[in-house]
């Protein structure tokens, strides 16, 4: 095979490649908000006293999350469980949780 087709078909192979990265992509956001399920929710929708991060702006949630890593906000986890997500991965979750329909207020 003349090297001209074989770069034809390792691009393509590549594309292909990258199309399948962002397809896995599209859910990165829900996959990484989903660790937050077991204290807030699914979907964020919190029930009882913990706090409901659904329809919550994701600049709020950022400047939150980044109060918990820094100590500046008390906590029995969060500080530990913050600190393992990247700066982008927080972005990501904010978006998500930002997105979700918040639950109505109580009455």
């Amino acid at each position: 095979m003349p090297f001209a087709s074989r770069s034809v078909l390792a691009g393509l192979g590549l594309i292909g490649a990258m199309g399948l990265a962002q397809a896995q992509d599209a859910h990165l956001a829900r996959n990484l908000a989903a660790t937050c399920a077991n204290c807030h929710g699914t979907n964020g929708q919190a029930r009882g006293d913990m706090k409901p991060l659904a329809g919550m702006p994701a600049d709020k949630l950022i400047a939150l999350v980044n109060d918990y890593r820094n100590g500046n906000q008390p906590a029995s986890i969060m500080h530990q469980i913050s600190k393992g997500y990247t700066d982008a991965q927080i972005k990501l979750i904010a978006g998500y949780f930002a997105a979700q329909p918040a639950l109505p207020a109580k009455k």
